[in-house]
């Protein structure tokens, strides 16, 4: 059965049932701003930015990014150093943060391993890998060196391979791979996996580090902002690509509060499908998304108490998310890109603001928006330019890709 949209014009599927809330047992982050939790509460709140002018290997681009230096000085276990690429690096840095390790440790004790699935996004992966690995192949024959390994390390599904290795996680698993909306949609395959019974809780999340295709890629698309991104701001010139990574144990309902007993309240998925890299000019897609998660999670527009947008700082992007979100929302409520501490984190980005959003309905934060200094007149809604405190109890999360590709998250303690 399928109705046609008044919003989009677009026929879709009729209104999504209501989905069980899951809930964000446990949650690990790593990003420029720092290592943890605590330190990315302590960023949200003072303003702080991890952007700097960009130093990232060969790069000679006046561009800046999210750099997370330490990077460089760390290696994988001896057991998994097939897996050794600086994404799976950056995945490991986030697995030792909070207690993430041993709480999915306890997980499988209480699931058994073949019941927890491992969802995840990434855009990169490790391309940085096999960018080396070209610039040291031979010179007479051009091969590449024997000990590289593209499967382990390129591959997009290296990302799962070494999680499930190096969590014992041995259920189903797999990476989206979908531009900046990937981590953000693997939430959605997650919820998908638990509801059909086919595992009982689930590790989501995504890492994407820093490479030089990516640089130098948007670069070439005239995307990459001189200085740090301004989401919103009149003289937004762009982005500022980062890397991050981030882990979420998800899991039914429970009567303990876990993480500040946020739960995921809803998914909503679509494709516009307007352009290979500019978003639909009304919105269209977005909004879309936006609908069918709140559907998802049984709410309407008015429940929402923070809007986290996608909010890249490209001049099309963030005149259409407004669009967008004001023709569903209105004025209220609040809303901000988080994209000024982290810098865009591409693959990473939904898990890594789903997570900067599950610490903001914990701490009752309305994050700002560093760098933001003057919003653009031409949009509408309450921006959150500084870190204030309020009531929050739901947040809808967006996270919009290259090719349309849409997905907006609602977070936020049960009904």
């Amino acid at each position: 059965m399928t109705r046609r949209s008044e919003s989009c014009g677009l026929l879709q599927a009729k209104d999504p049932e209501p989905m069980q809330p899951l809930a964000l047992s446990h949650m690990c982050i790593v990003s420029s701003v720092g290592f943890g939790q605590d330190a990315t509460l302590a960023a949200l709140k003072s303003g702080s930015s991890g952007l700097l002018p960009c130093h990232f290997e060969t790069v000679t681009l006046p561009t800046w990014t999210g750099e997370i230096e330490a990077l460089d000085n760390v290696r994988l276990p001896a057991e998994y150093a097939a897996f050794e690429c600086r994404n799976n690096r950056l995945a490991e840095i986030a697995l030792a943060q909070d207690g993430f390790a041993d709480k999915v440790r306890a997980a499988i004790e209480r699931y058994g391993a073949a019941r927890i699935g491992l969802f995840v996004g990434t855009s990169t992966s490790g391309i940085l890998q096999t960018e080396q690995a070209f610039r040291a192949r031979d010179p007479e024959g051009g091969n590449l060196a024997a000990g590289f390994q593209y499967q382990q390390t390129h591959n997009t599904g290296s990302l799962a391979a070494f999680l499930s290795a190096r969590l014992g996680i041995m259920g189903p698993a797999f990476v989206v791979s979908c531009a900046c909306a990937s981590s953000a949609k693997a939430f959605g395959n997650a919820a998908r996996m638990i509801a059909a019974g086919i595992c009982d809780a689930a590790i989501v999340g995504g890492a994407d580090s820093l490479c030089l295709t990516t640089l130098y890629g948007f670069h070439s698309l005239n995307l990459n902002a001189p200085g740090p991104c301004r989401p919103f701001d009149l003289n937004r010139d762009g982005i500022s690509i980062g890397e991050a990574a981030g882990f979420v144990l998800l899991e039914p309902k429970r009567s303990r509060d876990g993480d500040g007993g946020v739960h995921l309240l809803g998914v909503g998925e679509s494709n516009d499908a307007h352009h290979m890299s500019s978003p639909h000019p009304e919105g269209v897609g977005a909004r879309l998304a936006m609908e069918r998660a709140l559907g998802s999670a049984g709410l309407r527009p008015g429940d929402i108490d923070y809007i986290n947008l996608h909010g890249t700082a490209t001049r099309v992007g963030d005149i259409a998310e407004d669009t967008a979100v004001f023709n569903l929302f209105g004025d209220d409520p609040a809303r901000g890109s988080t994209k000024g501490h982290t810098g865009h984190t591409l693959g990473a980005a939904g898990v890594v603001e789903a997570i900067i959003s599950a610490l903001a309905i914990r701490d009752n934060l309305l994050p700002g928006s560093p760098h933001t200094e003057t919003i653009d007149p031409a949009f509408r809604g309450r921006y959150q330019i500084t870190s204030d405190r309020a009531q929050v109890d739901r947040v809808l999360s967006n996270s919009f890709g290259f090719g349309g590709s849409n997905c907006s998250l609602v977070l936020g303690r049960p009904h």
